[in-house]
């Protein structure tokens, strides 16, 4: 029964073997065949670069003289993330705000397409960091709006940050101060739109 047993194991872990090397071998043929299928779509995409010569012959005198300007962006952008940095790194943990992650906005992935020259390569980076800048900074300004004035502009706001929508109405004090303690605490996601009170019947007194 044992010897039975014994030989029962033996040929399972054979065929276990077995699949793992099949496993393998697959794997390998498949891996051969993506890295295939990215150089054949690397050669193809090559195939649309435009050399550096031909690119700046092609651009015009204008784009060219005015290329410094753009380029000098490179200096605000770099004090401005700098200070966001350390101001969130300072003055958030006061309020138990949390940090924006800055790595969640700083996305570089476009500098290695093969139809890209140098140029373009480094537009792509330059535009990136920018606007990942932008991006950062502004949730920054949203968290530090939330937890001091997060109260809606009279007027109507073009392409508000994500924040916005669960702010308090403007006028509406009853909802302002009822809710703001909450809404500071409600920093994982964008806070939902608070519920408006009812407007108080009788006049007002100055200073209600």
């Amino acid at each position: 029964m044992q010897s039975q047993l014994d030989e029962l194991l033996a040929r399972m872990r054979a065929l276990q073997e077995d699949v793992e090397e099949e496993y393998r071998q697959q794997r390998s043929v498949w891996e051969a065949r993506r890295s295939q299928l990215a150089g054949d779509l690397s050669r193809q995409q090559r195939r649309y670069k435009v050399g550096l010569f031909r690119f700046l012959r092609r651009s015009s005198a204008l784009a060219i003289l005015t290329a410094p300007v753009i380029y000098l962006g490179w200096i605000p952008f770099v004090l401005m993330d700098l200070f966001v940095t350390i101001y969130q790194a300072i003055c958030f943990p006061v309020y138990r705000i949390p940090k924006v992650r800055r790595s969640d906005y700083m996305i570089f992935d476009r500098e290695d397409l093969p139809y890209l020259n140098a140029i373009e390569k480094f537009n792509c980076f330059y535009c990136s960091y920018g606007n990942g800048v932008a991006a950062y900074c502004r949730e920054v300004a949203a968290r530090t709006e939330q937890y001091w004035c997060p109260i809606k502009h009279a007027r109507r706001v073009r392409d508000a940050h994500g924040r916005y929508p669960g702010f308090f109405d403007h006028g509406d004090a009853q909802a302002f101060r009822q809710g703001l303690a909450r809404l500071r605490r409600q920093y994982d996601e964008a806070p939902s739109a608070p519920t408006t009170s009812q407007p108080a019947t009788g006049p007002k007194r100055a200073g209600d």
